[in-house]
């Protein structure tokens, strides 16, 4: 078997050896592509049977008589074909002439469209290679969002909102079927478990600049997050996990961030029980590009020195350093230069 077995997916391209799936292309319906074939060599036919039609009086048939129209359409598939009989011979000079500058090339056109499909599975493989090689050789300082389920989906519609390339995501998950959906959205999908160095090593996490790793289960994240300190330890790491009890656990194992997902929806439950309004207000800030969006961004020019509080966008904290400082505290009360705030700033697209 080679080494090299192409998977069957519409649009998607990959490698069983890697478990790599690049962005898919844009292509017409195989069948659509079959007929357009057929549709074209039958038309080279057709205009072959008409153009030995025209000059049948050049052409001698061994049965005798004049060449007719079913005649014509023999000798054009026989010709085109490269059978080739020798019942049917041109022999004036126009035909002879008609043959050599018009029929041959048409045989010609005639033979590339039959055997377009066979070039085209000949040559795939080693532009499929060559396009895993150009990625392998760019992929640098990229995000690999590790479990593409409702929170990896959400992650990456988040990143792709705040202007970050499709091409420099990686996903990483064990279901095939999971990875191909993502790279019907223009994303690189890595299929494997992310428990092993090798899956994470495909999906080149050791030059990762951003890692978030959203698996099912709690114990998963926690492994992950081991490995993928083994393999890079500068990179900053968001983990999710359901229950409070095993972020400690993780944050410990490496991760940077770690976001409880059940008991935040339960504070936001709660929340909204209380008020309504509050409710809706952090639902809209949790939701990327619409109405109301966290954003973290440098501090300019024109803000250094002055008070949080002057900024045209609401200042909620200030990051210095690795410090992050509310935005009341005496040491916010001056932005710097090299300070970082993050802000509430309005999309344009309605609020909560």
């Amino acid at each position: 078997m080679s080494p090299l077995r192409r998977i069957s997916a519409p649009g998607a391209e990959s490698w069983a050896d890697a478990g790599i799936v690049l962005p898919a292309r844009r292509t017409a319906p195989a069948v659509r592509q079959v007929g357009s074939r057929l549709l074209l060599a039958l038309a080279v036919l057709v205009a072959t049977s008409v153009i030995v039609y025209l000059d049948r009086a050049g052409y001698h048939d061994n049965a005798g008589g004049e060449l007719s129209f079913l005649d014509a359409a023999y000798y054009a598939t026989v010709t085109l074909s490269t059978t080739g009989y020798g019942d049917i011979t041109p022999y004036s000079d126009s035909a002879r002439l008609t043959n050599i500058f018009v029929i041959t090339p048409l045989r010609v056109v005639f033979l590339i469209i039959l055997v377009g499909t066979t070039l085209e599975v000949l040559t795939e493989r080693t532009r499929l290679q060559w396009r895993l090689n150009r990625w392998r050789s760019t992929v640098r300082e990229h995000t690999v969002v590790i479990g593409f389920g409702t929170k990896g989906r959400s992650a990456v519609d988040t990143l792709l909102g705040q202007g970050v390339k499709a091409e420099e995501i990686v996903v990483v998950d064990p279901q095939r079927k999971v990875i191909e959906h993502a790279s019907q959205h223009g994303l690189v999908g890595v299929v494997g478990d992310a428990t092993r160095t090798d899956t994470l090593v495909r999906a080149a996490v050791p030059g990762a600049a951003r890692i978030v790793v959203a698996p099912e289960r709690d114990d998963t994240a926690v492994l992950i997050t081991l490995t993928v300190r083994q393999l890079n330890k500068g990179a900053t790491v968001v983990a999710a996990v359901r229950e409070d009890e095993n972020a400690p656990l993780l944050r410990q194992s490496g991760a940077d961030v770690v976001v409880t997902s059940s008991s935040s929806a339960g504070r936001l439950l709660g929340l909204s029980m209380l008020s309504p309004h509050a409710g809706a207000v952090m639902e809209d800030l949790l939701t990327y590009g619409n109405g109301l969006d966290v954003v973290e961004r440098p501090v300019t020019r024109a803000e250094a020195g002055h008070s949080p509080r002057e900024c045209e966008e609401l200042v909620v904290a200030v990051v210095r350093g690795r410090r992050v400082l509310n935005y009341t505290e005496p040491e916010a009360a001056v932005l710097q230069l090299t300070d970082r705030v993050i802000v509430i700033k309005s999309t344009g697209q309605g609020g909560a």
